[in-house]
Parts: structure tokens; C-alpha cells; sequence
């Protein structure tokens, strides 16, 4: 019985060593060495950097709130030490406001941010406003909006930079991205890369 228990012992000692080279130490190297091959940006954050420093990332949204600059969709993340107080596009804290489309606090924010929209960007008041202007993500910290989400800030921004309305609109268009694998979601624009595009003057 002994000489069993120790011989079982032993093989389960083994296995557990492979197990651990294997899925502990190979795997975590080779897949890490393939993500920095092959998608170095990608597996180092994808981090947006200017003049040399790291100024945001791709993947994460910034709060921009100077009419300068084209803003992002509302954000639902919050304090992670108060639940209860906002903190927009908060990374450490990434959610969504789990609202159902009935629910009256949604409903409220909703017209609430529409009449902001409205009468930040001058539109008419049958002008429809894009769903992604007055909706959170389901993230919180989505960096990107629609095409038409930002063509209706044009003429904000254009006025407050002292621009030409039509070069800030080829700009934004210059900006769309398409879709993933050309079949995946919709057609995209990403703030920051927009917003560091217009401070770069590209736009003359």
C-alpha cells in the first residue's frame, strides 16, 4: 500500500510540474511574445503620446468640456470611494448606468442632456440629435463617437477656434474609421485623436 501511495504521489507531483511549465511559465511567455510582435500597440495599451509624452490611449475616453473641442458620449462611471457622485470616464471604476429605457431617471438624463446639446451646438429644434450624444456606453469610457455625433459639433468648434466651418468638417471626415473586419459595428470617429488633430491645426 505504501509503496502505491508514494509512487501516486510522486506521478501527481510531475503532472503538476508540467502542468505549471506548460500554462505558468510557456504559455504566458509565448502568447506575450506574440502580442508585442504582433500587435505591439495594442498590448501595451495603445497609448497616444505627443511630443514624447503619453497624453491618453485609444481605448479610453477623456472628459473634454471646452466648446475648443469635440466631446465624447456621456459616461455613468463614478467615484470609486462615492458611488453616488459621477466621475466621467473614470477607468478604475468602468460600468454602465444599468438603466432600462422605461426607467425615469434615464428618460430624465436623456432630455436633460438633449436640451444641453441643443443649445450648446445651436441646432433647430427638429433637428435630430444622434442616440450617442445623450446615451452612456455600456463601458463608460467609450473613446469614440458616430460621424454624425460630431459633425453636429462643427460649428462649435469651428466658431470658438475661429475656423472655417468646412475645414473642421473635412477634418472630422478624414477622421472616420470604418467598420471592424469591414462588417462589425458602425462607422467611427476617436475624440482624442480628432481634438489632437484640430490643436495640430490640421484643418488649413
Amino acid at each position: 500500500m505504501l509503496p502505491s501511495i508514494r509512487d501516486e504521489l510522486l506521478r501527481a507531483l510531475r503532472v503538476t510540474l508540467v502542468v505549471f511549465v506548460v500554462t505558468g511559465l510557456i504559455y504566458p511567455f509565448v502568447m506575450t511574445g506574440l502580442a508585442q510582435g504582433l500587435f505591439h500597440s495594442q498590448a501595451n495599451g495603445s497609448l497616444v503620446t505627443k511630443n514624447g509624452q503619453v497624453v491618453g490611449s485609444t481605448l479610453i475616453g477623456q472628459y473634454f468640456t471646452s466648446p475648443r473641442y469635440f466631446q465624447g458620449r456621456p459616461s455613468a462611471t463614478t467615484n470609486l470611494n462615492n458611488s453616488s457622485r459621477p466621475q466621467p470616464y473614470n477607468a478604475a471604476n468602468s460600468a454602465g448606468s444599468n438603466l432600462a429605457p422605461s426607467n425615469p431617471t434615464l428618460l430624465q438624463r436623456v432630455e436633460a442632456e438633449e436640451k444641453l446639446i441643443r443649445k450648446q451646438d445651436g441646432l433647430a429644434p427638429n433637428a435630430t440629435v444622434p442616440v450617442d450624444a445623450v446615451t452612456t456606453s455600456f463601458s463608460g469610457v467609450d473613446p469614440d463617437i458616430s460621424e454624425a455625433y460630431a459633425l453636429l459639433q462643427v460649428n462649435r468648434v469651428a466658431s470658438a477656434r475661429g475656423l472655417s466651418p468646412a475645414g473642421v468638417r473635412s477634418l472630422v471626415e478624414s477622421n472616420v474609421q470604418g467598420r471592424v473586419l469591414y462588417f462589425f459595428g458602425s462607422p467611427y470617429i476617436n475624440v482624442l485623436q480628432l481634438n489632437m488633430d484640430l490643436d495640430a491645426g490640421q484643418t488649413s
